[in-house]
């Protein structure tokens, strides 16, 4: 019997975000540690919710900022509703599409419950939610992820807008150690 576990019980310490297993949308390897020293916003996503338009808005956070070490990774999930049922290859056709999504989307995962990807278990630990829970509540949960790869903040799926872009710019303004 295989029982998952995270990372740090498996190794002894907490594991960096650049020591997590990633997959495309293809399910091709996707090397986090090429992203060390840049910004990363990561976001679990879907199709078919409320918030689904701000897939614009972090396409032209992407497009904005990418030129000063700024990488968006959406993370398309199902859990929430059923609201993005689609394989995630179909979902980045959609995102590409409809939305002119051109930054990295990912392998589809599960962010809570025993089969919940270990860098959404990761990032939850280092910033847990509101009274330190230890879930994602909805669709479009941000993480930002400062150039030494530690979490800045949480932003909930209503947190959008002015409130995350001065936090980015600030974050970008950091040099990296």
């Amino acid at each position: 019997m295989v029982i998952a576990m995270p990372f740090e019980v498996l190794w002894g310490r907490v594991m960096p975000i650049y020591d997590q297993d990633c997959y495309t949308h293809q399910g091709l390897p996707f090397n986090l540690r090429a992203l060390r020293g840049q910004v990363l916003l990561v976001v679990n996503v879907a199709s078919q919710c409320g918030f689904t338009p701000q897939l614009s808005e972090l396409e032209a956070l992407y497009q904005r900022y990418r030129d000063r070490g700024f990488t968006v990774l959406g993370f398309p999930c199902n859990q929430f509703g059923r609201q993005s049922p689609e394989s995630a290859q179909a979902f980045c056709q959609f995102g590409e599409q409809k939305f002119g999504v051109s930054f990295p989307l990912m392998e589809k995962v599960n962010v809570n419950g025993s089969q919940a990807h270990p860098l959404f278990c990761w990032l939850k630990r280092e910033a847990p939610g509101v009274m330190g829970t230890q879930l994602i509540k909805w669709n479009f949960t941000k993480f930002l992820i400062g150039r030494d790869g530690k979490v800045i903040a949480r932003f909930g799926p209503r947190d959008h807008g002015r409130p995350l872009r001065l936090a980015l710019e600030q974050a970008l303004d950091q040099a990296y150690p």
